[in-house]
Order: C-alpha cells, then structure tokens, then sequence
C-alpha cells in the first residue's frame, strides 16, 4: 500500500494507493451520495409491495445500509480470493424486484429472505465457473434481459409517481401526486444535463431532497416516526426467518446469472476507465463471488441482494480515482448509516410520488442500458424473431397473469415475473436456431 500526495491521486491508477484522509474521505462520502438513492428505493418498493408496517419498512431501510457497507468491503478488501479489490460499490440489486415482488405479495419475508440466501450462494459459486458461461450470454441475451428488467419496473415507478404502491391511496392519481413527481423528475433531468461534476453524478440524490423538501409546506410529510425513532439500534439476525420455496429460489437464482453479468461489466468498466487495462480472471472471479457473499450476509440482517453499482464506476472514471481505499471509507460510513435508525425513517417519510418521479427516470435507464447493449447486435431475421418473442411472451405474461392461472403456483410466479420466460426464450432461441449468413 502505498500513500500518494492530493496531486497524484488524480492520476493514480493503482488500487492500492492510498490518498490523504483529507482527500479519500469526501471522496469516499461522494460515492455514498451517488448510490444512496438506488440503494434505498429497493427496499421501499418492497416495503409498499408487502403492505410492511411504517418500523419493517425503516428495518428494510437500514439494513439496506448496513448490508451494502458490508458487501462493499468484501469486494474493497477482500476475504482470501473473494472480492475483486477494486474500487467497486455494492448496493442493493434492482434487477431482482420483478421476482421480489411477487414473492412478498404471494408468499412473506421469510420466503424472500430464504430465497436471497440461497441464490446468493448460487451466485457465489458461479464466480468459481462463470467464464465458462459468457457463451450463454452474447450481447443479444444480456441485452433482451436488461431490458426485460427496465420495462417490468416502469409500472412500479408509474404508480409511486401517482401516489402509491401495494394498497393504493385514495388520492391515488390525483394532480399534486403528479405535480410532485414530475418536479422530481425535471430536477434530476436539469442537473444531469445542465450541470457538472458532482451536482450531475448526484443528480438523483439531490432531486429526491428537493422534492422531499417541497412536499413538506402541502403536508405530505409525516415525521413523527422520525421523531419517536431510535438514534443507535443494533442489526437483528435472522428477525424474519428463514422460509424455502422452489419458485423464488429459482427466481433469485435465474437473476443471479444476470447479475453477475452486470459485474463482470462493471468490473471491465473499472479497469478500462480507472486503469486503461482488461479485468484479470482473478478479479473477475473474486468480484462475482463477492457479489454472491455479499447477498447471503444481507440475507441473515434483512438485507437484500446486493451488486455492483454501475454509477460508481462511472464515478471512477469521472474522478480519476481509482483507489480501492477512497471506497472502503464509503462503506464504512454506509455501515454507521445502518446502525441509526432516525436515518432510515427519515427516507422512510419520503412521499411516494418524489420516489417515484425518481423511479420512473432509474428505471427508464435500466431499459436504455439494454437498449445500447442490443446496438452491438446485428438485426437480422433471426434476431429480430428471438426479440420479439422473448419480449411478447415474458411481458405479455407479466401484463396478464391469470392467462396461466391453470398453472401450480410456483411455475405460476416464475412465469408472471417478466424476466423468468424473456430470459429462458433469449437463451434457447439463441442456442437453437442456426445463425443467418
């Protein structure tokens, strides 16, 4: 480990270069700040989903904290060949809430959280085997599954923006549910692309608090949880328990393999922009196993399934930082968030139309980043024939469930979730059918 001057850091590209505290803290504070956002969205989504009373919902919150400061620093520091041990943030996994929200309305927590164990020991493992699997996952199946993932979240960020999610409110859809989103929304838009530096990287972050802010003179707010919250609290283990279904452990274990893709991505990102070098085998590897670690822990607090978090590595890039210390400092501060409750009921006061003006922009892009990943695709008769079907089927089936209510249940979530047949038929079709000259 070496220390390197305020200068020098800027055009560090060692991983193990440590830069002054003076430096590293704020640095390591601002990849807080740009993952804060997405981190916690996930277990709201789930919370209202569940129809979770006000202190499961801040638990869900906190632990969301706690657990990616945890598997942050398995990937940062490392456990023997686990961890990449590279400046990499983990944070709580999108792609998985189309399987997670079925699971909490259908079944309950413990089927959830059995569910995460077992995937993420599913994921681990495919760290041991996953190069020998990217044949199965070409541009055209990577990209028909992210996008697969974005469209079935719009919906969701639809209806938070109108005012709610599971039980809806009565004044679901009305005016000032809209009008508060969308000013959300315009807040984000204008600092991404009006502004520079770390007001554009936290745009997200700070158009939550700006409509956070506006909804409390129209008494959108209610803070009382806030105020009879906790200051310290520590992690419950296993406070759900542990239940095992077939159906969402396949789920989680069918949206592991994507994920694990989005690492590997994620992980190049970060060399090539940090580095200017390809991943090793051994980085690759110890980031998906990592990746996998991470989820299993979380697990055991109430945490859900974690990944790398692609706006961080777009950090890295933007800052020039590349050291993997700058992010340990972030997850260590990640960690102290988790443990003080009146932080998570604060974001669990957030009104959800300024959530869900945030949502619809998130999960918008998840959709274009599977669009771009299908740009490398050639679009012929074949392909077009394996996107169309991919897609008609798996989001046809989520749009109407009942069309396989004939369906035993388990088969029943797999098959309603969106992602379960988009990303079966992508697979198979692309295996099978003969590749057109």
């Amino acid at each position: 480990m070496t220390e390197t001057t305020a200068a020098e850091h800027l055009v560090s590209t060692n991983p193990d270069d440590t830069p002054p505290l003076a430096t590293a803290i704020p640095l390591g504070i601002q990849h807080v700040l740009a993952m804060f956002a997405g981190n916690v969205t996930v277990p709201i989504i789930i919370a209202g989903a569940a129809s979770l009373a006000v202190e499961d919902k801040v638990f869900l919150i906190q632990m969301a904290m706690f657990t990616a400061g945890i598997a942050t620093l398995i990937q940062t520091v490392g456990l023997g060949p686990i961890g990449a041990r590279l400046p990499i943030v983990q944070g709580t996994s999108f792609a998985f809430i189309p399987i997670m929200i079925p699971i909490v309305k259908g079944a309950s927590l413990a089927t959830l959280f059995g569910a995460v164990l077992i995937g993420g020991i599913f994921h681990f493992l495919l760290g041991t085997i996953i190069g020998r699997l990217k044949f199965l996952f070409p541009p055209l199946v990577t990209g028909l599954v992210v996008a697969s993932i974005g469209l079935a979240l719009i919906p969701v960020g639809i209806q938070y923006a109108a005012g709610g999610a599971g039980r809806p409110p009565p004044d679901f859809g009305e005016i000032h549910n809209w009008a508060l989103a969308l000013l959300t929304l315009l807040v984000i838009l204008g600092l991404k692309f009006f502004t520079k530096g770390f007001s554009s990287a936290a745009a997200v972050l700070i158009g939550l608090v700006v409509g956070y802010v506006a909804a409390i003179p129209f008494g959108m707010v209610n803070f009382s949880n806030v105020a009879s919250a906790q200051w310290i609290a520590i992690p419950e283990v296993m406070k759900y328990g542990f239940d095992f279904q077939t159906a969402a452990i396949l789920g989680m274990c069918i949206i592991a393999v994507v994920s694990a893709i989005e690492t590997i991505g994620d992980i190049n990102g970060i060399t090539k922009g940090g580095a200017n070098r390809d991943a090793t085998d051994k980085e690759i590897s110890g980031g998906t196993m990592a990746d996998g670690l991470g989820s299993a822990i979380a697990s055991l607090f109430g945490g859900m399934p974690n990944t790398s978090y692609s706006q961080n590595v777009g950090l890295v890039a933007m800052t020039g930082v590349m050291s993997r210390h700058v992010v340990t400092i972030g997850a260590i501060f990640l960690i102290a968030a988790g443990l003080i409750p009146k932080i998570g009921a604060l974001v669990a006061a957030m009104p959800n139309p300024v959530l869900g003006g945030a949502a619809i922009v998130m999960f918008g892009m998840i959709t274009g980043a599977g669009i771009k990943l299908l740009n490398d695709v050639n679009m012929n008769r074949r392909n077009m024939m394996i996107i169309a079907l991919s897609l008609a089927i798996g989001l046809g089936l989520k749009s109407v469930p009942d069309a396989v209510k004939f369906a035993p249940e388990t088969l029943k979530i797999l098959l309603t979730s969106g992602l379960f047949p988009a990303a079966l038929i992508a697979v198979v079709l692309n295996l099978l059918l003969p590749e057109e000259i």
